[in-house]
């Protein structure tokens, strides 16, 4: 790398997010990541205002990793839940990359990873709107990495499997995690920086080909 370029990531304090920030900082990027007093992904006016706080960007690279997962059947999934999941998993993303854009446009190089999950692939209970929304960003990434493609900038995303963080203890029992673990061909759930090394290479110049991919990362679960 001959200069040091700087990475944006949102949900950067916890979990993937955060190790994809070390990950990105070992690589020699400048990361930037705001906590939610500088930018609460849940409120439009709270995107629209740092946005305009922050006209140029001036970011190489953007990992929209910030994601909530409010758990709903469908004849309880309420009309402000599905606002509220659309708003942080997809329409803040869009504006972030929308955002970023012009900047890594006008130096012909940039990278855009969204973090998206293998529940934009396959089903399971009291998930519809997170596995929709998810399945948006997938079709985001696509549609992006082709726009984008002729001015140098990749677009691609990550579909974690079961990972070790807060939010899958949250929504999972002992019970239910435990039948995850033995579920998964690996026998484990994956650990952060795992994914954080997959990330650190697609958001990387290594990585100079791959583009418009969701990537599986879920230690097999989905092959079977």
């Amino acid at each position: 790398m001959n200069q040091k370029r700087k990475a944006f990531v949102t949900g950067g304090s916890r979990g993937i997010g955060a190790a994809i920030a070390s990950e990105l900082a070992r690589r020699g990027f400048e990361v930037w990541a705001p906590d939610r007093a500088q930018l609460d992904l849940s409120e439009t006016v709270s995107v629209e205002r740092f946005v305009k706080a922050h006209p140029d960007a001036g970011v190489d690279v953007l990992v929209n990793n910030a994601g909530i997962n409010n758990l709903r059947a469908l004849p309880e999934l309420d009309s402000a839940t599905w606002a509220q999941m659309q708003q942080v998993n997809v329409t803040a993303p869009l504006c972030l990359m929308q955002w970023a854009a012009p900047f890594m446009r006008g130096q012909k190089w940039g990278r855009i990873l969204n973090i998206s999950s293998i529940l934009s692939l396959v089903a399971k209970e009291k998930r519809a709107a997170y596995s929709m929304t998810k399945a948006a960003i997938n079709s985001l990434t696509r549609t992006a990495a082709v726009e984008f493609g002729p001015d140098g900038i990749l677009v691609n995303a990550i579909c974690p499997g079961y990972v070790a963080t807060e939010l899958t203890t949250k929504n999972n029992s002992p019970a239910a995690l435990k039948t995850i673990i033995d579920s998964i061909p690996l026998r484990r759930l994956a650990q952060p920086e795992e994914l954080a090394r997959l990330a650190g290479f697609l958001c990387s110049e290594e990585n100079t080909y791959l583009t418009g991919q969701s990537v599986v990362a879920d230690g097999g679960f989905t092959c079977q």
